[in-house]
């Protein structure tokens, strides 16, 4: 069954839930409330890993303007994100200057998924389930989610700045 936007129910929206830093805190995602949120799994064996170097560029254009990059390593394809979160960390800091949010490893699909990518497998069908390293969900200041992007879109894409320049205003 398709499911889109305008049919999803909605019982909770992304500002409801929690999940850890890489540093191993916990972080609310209130705390980006009435903020344009680009979720990303992210992997740093992968061959869309030169994707973070568009990320940041990203981030750095929309920071300011209420936009947050999240990413969210995870070890589930190809088993291509081994690493310790502090390794990880270290990784994105040394090799790519990353600064935006980065979570905890995580699973994002199946059945130990996050409830994050849960929520958004109920809220918006198949097409929020990543299929491979670099997957991206777009959600909106409302905490709906806007659009997904298959990995091999890139951050910079003409497509995502103007989905993410009209979730902004």
């Amino acid at each position: 069954m398709f499911i889109n936007n305008s049919e999803s129910k909605y019982e909770k929206i992304f500002f409801d839930f929690s999940i850890n830093s890489i540093e191993g805190n916990i972080l609310n995602l209130d705390k980006y409330k009435d903020k344009v949120i680009l979720l990303v799994n992210v992997a740093s064996n992968c061959g869309f890993t030169k994707q973070y170097k568009d990320l940041q560029k990203l981030w750095s254009t929309y920071k300011n303007n209420d936009f947050i990059v999240l990413g969210v390593p995870s070890n589930q394809f190809g088993g291509q994100e081994p690493g310790s979160n502090e390794e990880i960390k270290k990784f994105c800091e040394v090799n790519f200057n990353i600064n935006f949010p980065m979570t905890g490893k995580n699973d994002v699909k199946g059945e130990n998924a996050h409830i994050i990518y849960k929520w958004a497998k109920k809220n918006h069908g198949n097409s929020a389930i990543p299929k491979w390293n670099f997957h991206k969900i777009l959600i909106g200041k409302d905490g709906k989610i806007i659009d997904t992007y298959a990995s091999f879109t890139n951050p910079m894409s003409k497509k995502i700045k103007l989905a993410i320049e009209k979730a902004l205003n």
